[in-house]
């Protein structure tokens, strides 16, 4: 992982965060990603914030364990398309571009460390890529998971690619044309998830599990997650995924989808 140096990230506490906090306590970092009015869409620059503070996680060996959750109601709806269009929310975040290209799902799965996702709201469209990328996910027994891009004229191109570390290829091809909603417990079974609970022990279970962890090597575990990495090695296709994504963004059915839904009808789409 070499998105930011040492030296940049041992400020970090200098810095002004606008879409993600966290919250640093013994060997557990809890982020937040804190865009509720926006309901956790994906800003680029919440991408930045989130390289930024994994590559201090990655720096700092005290830190062991990841906690990932969100603030209001909805988990993270995906990517923000009007940053995509050029419509991009003007912030005050202090946190620097890095020299190199970041994407989502690689920082996420370079930082070697257990991440836990903590979900108790609802995931859509690009949201599923911190799915795919935690170590375990513990979800709310209520959520449905949803995956409509295709009825916006968008096939959700890295999600699938991330998707196939945790579930099968048939079941994810298909989840991805027909666009339809799993419950809780079809994620469970799918892989999607690692546990559904009630909402009111979500808290208790992710405790549970830190503490499991840290009763383990640190070095082990960090060690058997970068190899976990390479023998799944994706980098290459998650290039060639951001590449097909930007291409179906701009293609007519996306227009008109996006269109459609915004106008609450249904997409005519060109044949």
């Amino acid at each position: 992982m070499n998105y930011y140096s040492k030296d940049k990230t041992n400020k970090i506490h200098n810095e002004n965060f606008e879409f993600i906090k966290f919250n640093q306590q013994n060997h557990l970092i809890t982020i937040t990603l804190n865009r509720p009015q926006k309901r956790n869409a994906i800003h680029p620059q919440t991408i930045n914030e989130l390289a930024f503070l994994l590559q201090y996680i990655h720096y700092e060996k005290k830190i062991r364990v990841i906690v990932l959750e969100s603030s209001g109601s909805v988990f993270c709806s995906g990517l923000d398309l009007d940053a995509i269009y050029g419509k991009a929310e003007v912030h005050n975040s202090s946190i620097p571009n890095s020299k190199k290209k970041i994407l989502l799902g690689q920082i996420l799965t370079e930082v070697h460390k257990p991440i836990i996702s903590k979900v108790e709201g609802n995931v859509y469209a690009g949201g599923y890529i911190y799915l795919a990328c935690s170590t375990y996910v513990i979800a709310s027994d209520d959520l449905e998971f949803s995956l409509p891009e295709v009825k916006r004229g968008i096939f959700p191109m890295q999600v699938m690619g991330l998707l196939m570390r945790i579930m099968t290829p048939r079941n994810i091809i298909d989840w991805c044309i027909r666009g339809y909603s799993l419950s809780a417990k079809k994620a469970k079974k799918w892989g999607l998830i690692s546990k559904a609970v009630p909402l009111k022990k979500i808290d208790e279970e992710v405790e549970l599990l830190y503490k499991n962890i840290i009763e383990n090597s640190p070095q082990a575990i960090s060690l058997g997650l970068e190899a976990f990495e390479k023998l799944i090695d994706q980098e290459k296709n998650q290039k060639y995924l951001a590449q097909m994504l930007n291409k179906v963004l701009e293609s007519d059915d996306a227009k008109e989808g996006i269109n459609a839904f915004k106008e609450k009808r249904k997409p005519n789409w060109k044949i």
